[in-house]
């Protein structure tokens, strides 16, 4: 889980699991689904028509469903914390994006909770809970702020009202399908056409390479938040080859153009306007 999982994804990509968060609660006809799908390395298949996750475990394939994958996470998490409070976790206030998640997804979270032994108090949005982290519950008087919450998969906008602590949520919009897997995943699709105009091999199935170029555009995205452009190298990328390209930011703002431009962002920003911000 966590750094540990990410580290040997390059070379076990097929039974590295990662973004769940869109798999939990929908159903496996889901468009959404069927489009995420062609973005990652390990199986998913349908059983009684919701996703399950095939990975090899000791040699046999074995299916878990994303709230057992979830509570996974959410054990190493009960783990650390328990860890830094010296006492054992027995209840949490579990997370969720505020935009568009339906009933099935919410409860399908709280399920997951469940699995590792937690007691689930309530469940918030996570602008809220991203507003109690600033502390913002603790200014006296009245105020209004808005929360923007760009994850690796999902985006929110909030507008809060805070009045001695207690929160309303005014306003809130979002897309369950726009965060930094997006982003990578459009640079990984410009590098792998790039390869094959180059060297004629089309590298998208091969695995290990695409885990290899993921795990480096990840790197890369973060290092153009300081920098104008970054050379992303691989030895041995695809067999025997290595792997050296150069990335922009203004090619990382092209390629995402139409990402930022969505219709849900503009939205948001009417959120400002309407309650003149």
């Amino acid at each position: 889980v966590g750094d540990a999982a990410k580290n040997t994804y390059h070379s076990n990509p097929e039974n590295t699991v990662f973004n769940v968060k869109r798999l939990i609660g929908r159903k496996m006809d889901d468009p959404d689904i069927k489009r995420d799908m062609k973005h990652w390395p390990f199986k998913v298949r349908e059983k009684l028509g919701k996703p399950v996750i095939t990975v090899k475990y000791h040699g046999a394939d074995k299916d878990f469903t994303p709230e057992e994958i979830s509570a996974m996470v959410l054990t190493k998490m009960k783990e650390t914390a328990e860890a830094y409070l010296g006492e054992k976790a027995t209840h949490a206030v579990v997370t969720v994006p505020a935009c568009k998640l339906n009933d099935a997804q919410r409860q399908a979270t709280k399920d997951a909770s469940t699995i590792t032994g937690l007691q689930v108090l309530r469940i918030i949005n996570e602008p809220t809970a991203a507003a109690i982290a600033y502390g913002l519950n603790k200014k006296t008087g009245e105020s209004q702020i808005i929360v923007y919450n760009l994850g690796g998969g999902t985006f929110d906008v909030s507008l809060l009202s805070i009045d001695d602590g207690v929160f309303e949520v005014l306003a809130t919009d979002g897309d369950t399908h726009l965060g930094g897997e997006d982003f990578n995943n459009r640079i990984i699709e410009h590098f792998t056409k790039q390869y094959k105009k180059k060297t004629g091999t089309d590298v998208s199935g091969n695995l290990r390479a695409m885990g290899k170029l993921k795990r480096e555009v990840e790197k890369a995205k973060r290092t153009l938040s300081l920098q104008q452009s970054v050379c992303i190298e691989i030895e041995s990328f695809e067999d025997g080859n290595d792997f050296s390209k150069t990335i922009t930011h203004a090619k990382f703002e092209e390629l995402n153009m139409d990402l930022f431009h969505r219709e849900v962002v503009r939205r948001a920003l009417k959120i400002l306007e309407d309650n003149d911000l």
